[in-house]
């Protein structure tokens, strides 16, 4: 019972404070005296410190509280279709240091990956001078399916990988605590807890870079499914007998407005012609770019709306949800030039009550959101235990 207390007091401090005793008191209610006693515990071990006082109404000021940011460190990585990115936060989710690894393959292999993130871990560590014993995770978003077990196993059908022990193979090279999820799902959380979702309840988070996805959220609880595959948006088929998937089915919404998708339908329109920009990023700030002075690429753009509104027209008629948040950094760039005609077509393709009920809002954290949901994966073991490391 004292450390589920413990944990209800740690986790409204950490997403609701600075708070006072008092608000504590009623926020969670707990007795003032249990407040008063597992408060001193937080305080006497660093877990939680002072943070100012405010003005009460007559008495006299009441101390505020948060979550210590020193307490531990975190290290967040987005193991992309494009690169490996690797982040280290405090506790307050302040970044500290950050690593990219460029990947050049399509279809990396695990080793590389994991070298990748090994030597971020070792750059970012030694960059912000964090002592190994500090960190209190490591939380890692990759694409395609987390399957959680003794060990961690991943199944990216588009990278290739089958039943990859991606857990295992990294704890040939570190001791931290590792923790795994689904990229897009990753991506859900950051923006649930401090983005574009904070606030509501029903919520699908999408997610669109070189691949797509999407994390259907209820109270802050992801829906899964049998082995966490549910929600692979990128995957649902929008044309049938359509263009080749690179899942290699035909028809995927991945195959029309994941980032290769879109700059492949622009190289055809373009008769062949190379797009410009050495990566899949530059090509797509030149298509967006180029739609006020091309033809072919402001076909393709329009095409491209009409794609991700059709794909969030279903959405909305499936899970009902209040807000949609579109992100990614290839979702981050195609919707801050199209959000208005992707909000259009999705009406006109939507049920109109569900629609009616829904807003489509970018996602709020930028391209490092994966990131900074895979560093609350570790975050949510620290809440739930009540601060025990």
């Amino acid at each position: 019972m004292r450390r589920r207390n413990r944990a209800v007091l740690l986790s409204r401090l950490y997403h609701d404070g600075p708070l006072s005793r008092q608000e504590l008191t009623g926020a969670t209610g707990l007795s003032a005296a249990s407040v008063s006693n597992l408060v001193g515990e937080m305080l006497e071990q660093g877990l939680v410190e002072e943070a100012g006082a405010v003005d009460s109404d007559g008495g006299r000021p009441r101390t505020l509280l948060r979550v210590r940011p020193g307490y531990g460190y975190l290290v967040g990585v987005d193991v992309g279709e494009t690169r490996v990115q690797v982040e280290l936060f405090d506790l307050s989710m302040t970044g500290l240091a950050k690593a990219d690894h460029p990947i050049e393959s399509a279809r990396p292999a695990p080793e590389t990956v994991v070298r990748h993130i090994l030597s971020g871990l070792a750059s970012v560590t030694a960059a912000a001078g964090i002592p190994h014993e500090s960190l209190l995770g490591v939380g890692v978003g990759v694409p395609g399916v987390v399957e959680q077990g003794e060990s961690a196993t991943v199944h990216a059908q588009t990278l290739g990988w089958e039943g990859v022990p991606l857990e295992a193979m990294l704890r040939e090279g570190t001791d931290a605590r590792l923790y795994f999820d689904n990229g897009a799902k990753t991506l859900g959380r950051a923006e649930m807890w401090f983005g574009a979702g904070r606030g509501a309840r029903h919520v699908v988070i999408a997610l669109v870079g070189s691949g797509v996805g999407a994390a259907v959220l209820t109270d802050g609880v992801s829906y899964r499914g049998v082995s966490s595959s549910a929600s692979e948006w990128g995957h649902t088929t929008i044309v049938y007998g359509g263009r080749r998937c690179r899942c290699g089915a035909d028809g995927c919404l991945e195959a029309y407005v994941g980032a290769e998708a879109v700059l492949d339908r622009w190289r055809v329109a373009r008769r062949g012609r190379a797009v410009p920009g050495p990566d899949e990023e530059s090509g797509i700030a030149a298509l967006v770019a180029g739609a006020e002075r091309g033809e072919s690429a402001a076909r393709v753009l329009e095409e491209t709306a009409g794609y991700l509104g059709a794909g969030i027209a279903n959405l909305i008629n499936l899970f009902n949800p209040e807000r949609i948040v579109l992100g990614g950094w290839a979702g981050l760039a195609l919707g801050g030039a199209l959000l208005p005609r992707i909000r259009e077509v999705a009406a006109a393709h939507a049920l109109r009550h569900p629609y009616g009920q829904a807003s489509i809002e970018l996602c709020r954290l930028g391209p490092d959101a994966v990131s900074v949901g895979a560093a609350t994966l570790p975050v949510a073991r620290l809440l739930t235990s009540g601060g025990a490391r």
